[in-house]
């Protein structure tokens, strides 16, 4: 019996002992073209890191405009508080500045859920000896808000490349000095990761 069983095993062993019908075979890499002798491609390697120590003044790129929540005004003069806290001053005239800046501000409206649990027990409970009836829904309440997004954006004095750009949102219901101080709160939110670490 174990001779029997012995067979199939040696058949396998067997057919392990073929030749492999595969060759290890390559080719010589291409030549390279005529130009990359002569010019280095830097996309091949990793841009260095920017310098936002550097950054020191700012100009606008194009003014923002305003909206029926607050004129354009009100926006620059926010901004510029805000560019004002981060270090980064107004360009004096005649001088070139570090960075440009633009900002958008859009309202939009959010649609937000609120979940509340309606139940009601009916029954006896001594604290132990529990029976009853117990039995819940969730109620969904469905709200539209309208709220004011404010984008930020800053590029290179220089050449113009964009550099750093951030977005923020603040709830636009209430009076004209909650939109005021609403509009400031987004705009410290949106600056709130300038510079970048």
């Amino acid at each position: 019996m174990h001779k029997l069983s012995a067979l199939p095993l040696l058949a396998t062993l067997a057919a392990c002992q073929s030749q492999n019908p595969y060759v290890a075979d390559s080719q010589p890499l291409p030549p390279a073209p005529v130009q990359a002798a002569q010019q280095l491609d830097l996309s091949a390697y990793p841009a260095k890191p920017r310098d936002y120590g550097q950054y020191r003044t700012w100009r606008w790129q194009r003014l923002p405009a305003g909206t029926a929540w607050a004129s354009s005004e009100q926006v620059q003069e926010a901004l510029s508080n805000a560019l004002d806290q981060r270090g980064l001053r107004p360009h004096r005239s005649g001088a070139t500045a570090d960075l440009q800046v633009s900002a958008e501000l859009r309202l939009e409206q959010r649609i937000r859920q609120v979940t509340e649990r309606y139940g009601s027990y009916y029954g006896h409970n001594p604290y132990g000896n529990q029976y009853g009836l117990w039995g819940s829904a969730p109620l969904v309440r469905s709200y539209t808000e309208e709220v004011m997004v404010v984008r930020i954006e800053l590029l290179d004095g220089k050449d113009g490349q964009p550099i750093w750009s951030a977005s923020a949102e603040a709830l636009s219901s209430g009076s004209q000095s909650e939109r005021a101080a609403a509009l400031r709160n987004a705009l410290q939110q949106a600056l709130a990761a300038y510079p970048p670490n």
